[in-house]
């Protein structure tokens, strides 16, 4: 008998005559970072009823004694991750300032750098303008309306145009990129500050006025104050030949192809050709194509600028460039522009420490170098295989959910169903990290460290102006709190840094994670089928693939969502604006409804277990108020109610959830309750 059989034989007659020993204990179950499954009771105030406030009732109490930090315009969950995502960054750099600066890769000295430049106040108020004087110099000696069209197409220098300029993706080829055109040229965030009464936005002109006569004086111009009214006079004009909101979105408004040619011929009093030859974009002999954006805006604003002196154009272009680069100048320019965009505009007390301000400006221009560093330390990679079983489900529940709607027609399911099949998730990082080997970084050279990234970004886009798209190209670094869609592509990017609490943890209940990051995937794959992304393919190319009758069937369903947020008044007299943030609405509800669908089929028939004494859908819903906790100060509130597409994160909580049924279910809200809709009324889209 051989050793191993006959210790086989011992260990069985052993068995016959002892008792086994008693097995171990099984570990105990990971505890999720919030509460004991996922969500934070203790920030619940259950005084108040669900229907008639559900965001108050999952977050009422959180809401009483949250402070907003005083270098912060809101708080919350975003908020919460988004301070988190910049002490991991500046954990980083702290570690690359450390170490030996001759073991540096060529990247992380370029970081590094970068950083030391930002942080050496002593050197940037010893320089004082010198480094921009050259700059301002130019702007100083514009002579002619020409001279102006070419500084306000200098990437390098970074002025304020009344036309904005990008490499885009041509909707209507996904194939090939575009140059596109949109109507630019304001100081305050959007047209509403310049024309409307409201009485937070009267006071906010006021103070402009006055940050404009401030920044005048500090560049050492004389007459400051009758000047910085001809300016102000100057962008009050051009915000009247902007578009709304809501027309800014409408992508069939705003793809007008046209050559080069047909552009000169559609707003003549505009030197075309000086602003392209500076921006190094080819014109092709005029027969390049651009895509113009908001149409009848164009004519007027190239109107405005001819019947407008050149010596206003220069104080114009000298407020908005020290405007620019304020944050890199002597301090005087920077508490400047901080008193009005920080405080008057966010509400903000005091700044960032400089150390995050010097982080997010890396994570700006030298982002995915950054998140490589990020990404190796912070986002291990069974947090992406969890976070693409949860995209999976919910891929199964839309094309679930399509095939049994009421509402639309055989043929345009069937196209609806093609376009989800060729929908595709990326989580957490690119496959492929950009190269910035072209971009040079000089420790001692801040503003132009500055100037050759807004120069190296351009100029990557560019050169492949006439090659294939860049389909593994992200728009988000690895530690943004944010997600996208995007419909050139048909595709969804969640970077690293939002897959963690509250939105997802893999040691939290299902059922939260499905309310938490699966309703906010969902949402993003909703954006396909909102009432712009619908206007797209599979390919991704701007095409109508639906009947008629399935479209209007379609658009009395979102009027019927406009009229709800219509009627929400975040401030007193200051409604939400429907039909701005109508996308943004859609996604949420079909996001939602399909998430909930997703963890239904996680449920593989079984039924939910409950925990807390709260069921799962119970526990779906209030971890979905829990991801969009927020509490704003009135100035950011206004800001976003004017210029946001989103709607504020209560009243998306309070939007979603009454057009729920299984809401209704869940937590029993019956008529008489502030937020309950009858069945007739509630928006079922997706």
């Amino acid at each position: 008998m051989n050793r191993r059989l006959s210790m086989l034989v011992g260990l069985v007659l052993a068995g016959c005559t002892m008792s086994a020993p008693p097995p171990p204990p099984a570990p105990p179950a990971p505890k999720a970072t919030i509460g004991a499954w996922g969500i934070d009771l203790d920030n619940m105030d259950r005084a108040v009823k669900p229907g008639d406030d559900f965001f108050a009732y999952v977050n009422g109490n959180w809401v009483k004694k949250a402070e907003i930090p005083p270098d912060r315009s809101n708080t919350g969950s975003f908020q919460d991750l988004q301070i988190l995502s910049e002490q991991r960054m500046r954990a980083i750099v702290n570690d690359l300032e450390a170490g030996p600066y001759d073991r540096l890769s060529p990247e992380e000295r370029k970081l590094r750098d970068f950083y030391d430049a930002f942080m050496d106040e002593k050197q940037i108020e010893e320089r004082g303008l010198a480094p921009v004087e050259a700059d301002l110099a130019i702007i100083a000696a514009l002579k002619t309306r020409r001279d102006v069209a070419r500084i306000m197409g200098s990437v390098r220098m970074g002025t304020y145009c009344i036309f904005d300029s990008a490499i885009g993706i041509d909707d209507k080829n996904p194939n090939a990129y575009s140059v596109e055109l949109y109507a630019s040229g304001l100081g305050m965030p959007n047209r509403d500050y310049y024309l409307l009464d409201d009485k937070g936005l009267v006071a906010a002109r006021t103070a402009y006025k006055a940050y404009l006569v401030q920044m005048l004086t500090l560049s050492g111009a004389r007459n400051a104050e009758a000047r910085a009214a001809a300016v102000f006079a100057l962008e009050t004009r051009i915000a009247g030949a902007h578009w709304k909101n809501e027309d800014r979105r409408d992508r069939d408004k705003t793809y007008n192809p046209m050559s080069a040619a047909k552009l000169k011929a559609l707003a003549p009093a505009f030197p075309w050709d000086a602003y392209f030859a500076e921006a190094g974009i080819p014109l092709d002999n005029g027969n390049r194509q651009v895509i113009v954006a908001e149409k009848s805006a164009f004519p007027k604003l190239a109107m405005i600028f001819a019947a407008t002196p050149v010596s206003v154009w220069r104080d114009y272009l000298t407020i908005h460039y020290l405007h620019t680069y304020s944050s890199f100048l002597p301090k005087r320019f920077d508490d400047a522009d901080f008193a009005f965009f920080g405080t008057v505009i966010g509400g903000r007390t005091q700044q960032y420490e400089r150390e995050t301000r010097g982080v997010r400006l890396l994570d700006r221009l030298l982002g995915e170098a950054l998140g490589k560093l990020y990404v190796a330390r912070y986002f291990p990679p069974e947090a992406k295989a969890k976070a693409e079983v949860l995209v999976s489900n919910l891929l199964k529940a839309y094309e679930a959910d399509i095939a049994t709607l009421d509402w639309m027609s055989e043929a345009t399911k069937q196209k609806a169903l093609e376009k989800m099949r060729l929908f595709k998730a990326r989580i957490g990082y690119p496959d492929k990290w950009r190269d910035y080997s072209d971009y040079v970084v000089t420790r001692n050279e801040l503003i132009g460290d500055v100037q050759r990234g807004r120069l190296f970004e351009w100029n990557r886009d560019l050169k492949r102006l006439y090659g294939p798209v860049d389909k593994s190209e992200w728009g988000m670094t690895p530690p943004t709190i944010n997600a996208y869609y995007s419909a050139s592509l048909n595709f969804i990017t969640f970077p690293a840094a939002i897959l963690q609490p509250p939105f997802f943890d893999p040691n939290a209940d299902d059922a939260v994670n499905y309310g938490g990051i699966g309703a906010v995937i969902a949402h993003e794959i909703s954006h396909g089928f909102d009432d712009q992304g619908s206007k797209y393919d599979g390919t991704g190319a701007l095409a109508n693939w639906w009947t008629a009758d399935d479209r209007r069937n379609f658009e009395a369903r979102a009027a019927m969502l406009v009229r709800q947020y219509d009627s929400y008044e975040p401030l007193p007299g200051d409604f939400i604006r429907g039909k701005a943030t109508l996308g943004e609405n859609i996604a949420d509800v079909a996001g939602l409804s399909i998430a909930l669908k997703a963890y239904h089929i996680s449920l593989a028939g079984k039924p939910a277990p409950v925990l807390g004494g709260f069921t799962g859908d119970q526990r779906f819903f209030m971890s979905l108020a829990q991801v969009w906790r927020t509490k704003f100060r009135e100035s950011d509130l206004r800001n976003r109610i004017h210029t946001d597409f989103h709607s504020p994160g209560p009243y998306r909580v309070l939007g979603m959830t009454r057009n729920i049924d299984a809401w209704y279910d869940a937590f029993g809200v019956k008529p008489g309750d502030k937020y309950y809709l009858p069945p007739e009324e509630r928006v079922r889209l997706w």
